[in-house]
């Protein structure tokens, strides 16, 4: 057995004086987990709000497609097939009428940009509402408006 006696070396003093210097390493570890948790969450939320802000867009548009009066659609004279043909101010009472009765709380200030027929058979229905992320930080903005477009087409 041999005893170890008398001074410490300059190195032997630095590793024994080395404590603590994990501290800051694991601050920064922990800053950066932080960050990365806030975006995933924040870009959970960005796509969940896009895609029920377009569920309600794809069903106004739904809607709006099939707003025609049947009583007034023409049959086409060589296969005696209804052919019915949409209108610009129907399309647009069609997704008011569905946007009116179907908003939740959930996607508060939705806006209908415009509810359009390009060629009298189709709807085309652009929305806009604003995203948060549910949790404001330094590192992601505020928010910003979000819009969508759904087309749907009346069958025959």
């Amino acid at each position: 057995m041999v005893a170890i006696s008398g001074s410490r070396t300059g190195a032997q003093t630095r590793l024994a004086d080395d404590r603590g210097s994990i501290l800051p390493l694991l601050i920064g570890c922990c800053v950066l987990a932080l960050a990365l948790i806030l975006g995933v969450v924040s870009a959970t939320s960005l796509y969940v709000e896009r895609k029920r802000l377009f569920s309600l867009a794809d069903g106004a548009a739904l809607v709006a497609a099939e707003s025609y009066d049947l009583s007034s659609v023409p049959r086409v004279a060589g296969n005696g097939q209804p052919e019915p043909t949409l209108s610009g101010a129907s399309v647009l009472a069609g997704a008011q009428t569905y946007l009116a009765n179907t908003t939740s709380d959930d996607l508060h200030q939705v806006q209908l940009l415009s509810a359009t027929t390009p060629d009298a058979r189709t709807a085309v229905i652009r929305l806009r509402a604003p995203w948060h992320p549910p949790v404001l930080s330094y590192f992601f903005p505020a928010g910003f408006p979000l819009e969508v477009e759904a087309q749907a087409r009346t069958i025959r």
